[in-house]
């Protein structure tokens, strides 16, 4: 595990020369419960509120946000001094924690926007973009509310999956942003989940493919599921080589990771890969404008667990009700995409 993730390590900190082209990070992070600690008595928010197990009062809520934004500031920039220009983010409660986030002193100079919707789902987090006014511009945004299968989950809605259509250096680029069902119950149990939002994620862009089969279309997020599972692969119909891709097949460049067992996530001494960009061909045409160059999970030590059983995962925010003074439990990921300047 160690030699994992001193590798993984030095893949994310080199820094290259790209003189001859502009440089674009879009990426993606789970916030791990980003809640405010106001008591919101239409969701299940308690135990994120002063009086709930948790303790969770405005200190908590202010470091969290601290460090939230450090890492935040961080990511992408080897390639870019500007750092990420677009960033789905997972796990976040409501717009206020999204306009606390962005107003922090470490990220304000950036000047974020965010585009958010409140879904139904049964704990009250959403997905959110995050973008970087002089360099997108967002034209359209709807939330595609997904639909569980009978007895796959004990609720009847999940989180919302948030398309986002704009323009990246005038470019018309389509960004799906998804926090797919968790694996709580068994894996097997809540696959249908999983498989019926990646479906209603498919039929979406499948139409906007249809239209222009040279879509530049990135889908993003924390899957709960990795790059060789049934959703990814059979449904989304995402492949790990850029060279045998299908007209109608996402590209993966996470396979490729994973089955060296480098991950996002850590559990029971195993790595999984959850958190994934997933790109149409077009982003892989190197002479028509922006297109896709590489991959990265962005960590740093400071991210990680020290010592203990869990040396080496990331450093989350809670151990069950206490409080660890951490980050996230997922690392966040990261592309880079170029265009000839």
């Amino acid at each position: 595990m160690k030699i994992i993730l001193c590798f993984c390590l030095l893949f994310c900190c080199a820094a290259v020369q790209l003189n001859r082209y502009k440089v674009y990070i879009a990426g993606f992070y789970n916030l791990e419960n980003l809640y405010d600690t106001v008591d919101n008595p239409i969701v299940n928010d308690d135990e994120f509120t002063p009086s709930g197990d948790k303790g969770y009062n405005g200190n908590i809520y202010t470091d969290k946000l601290t460090r939230l934004a450090t890492v935040i500031r961080e990511i992408g920039t080897d390639y870019s001094p500007d750092g990420v220009a677009l960033l789905g983010v997972a796990e976040i409660e409501n717009d206020t924690v999204l306009q606390d986030l962005v107003n922090h002193s470490l990220l304000k100079q950036r000047q974020y926007r965010f585009i958010h919707y409140d879904s139904r789902d049964s704990r009250g987090v959403d997905v959110a973009l995050l973008y970087q006014p002089k360099y997108f511009k967002p034209q359209e945004s709807i939330p595609l509310q997904v639909t569980l299968p009978g007895k796959s989950k004990d609720a009847a809605f999940t989180r919302d999956i948030l398309y986002v259509r704009g323009l990246l250096d005038g470019e018309t680029v389509h960004i799906y942003v998804n926090h797919w069902p968790s694996r709580r119950g068994g894996e097997a149990r809540s696959s249908p989940a999983r498989e019926a939002t990646a479906s209603t994620c498919r039929a979406h862009f499948a139409l906007i493919r249809q239209a222009d089969p040279a879509a530049r279309i990135l889908v993003m997020g924390d899957l709960n599921d990795n790059p060789d599972n049934k959703s990814v692969v059979d449904v989304l119909k995402a492949r790990g080589d850029p060279r045998k891709l299908a007209p109608d097949e996402l590209y993966n460049p996470w396979l490729a990771l994973y089955r060296k067992g480098i991950g996002t996530l850590a559990h029971r001494d195993s790595w999984g890969l959850f958190d994934q960009i997933l790109l149409t061909p077009s982003w892989l045409r190197r002479k028509e404008g922006l297109f896709f160059y590489r991959q990265h999970i962005h960590i740093k030590p400071y991210m990680m667990q020290k010592s203990g059983r869990y040396k080496g995962y990331p450093l989350r925010t809670w151990e069950e009700n206490s409080y660890q003074a951490g980050y996230s439990d997922h690392f966040p990921v990261f592309i880079v995409l170029l265009k000839n300047s």
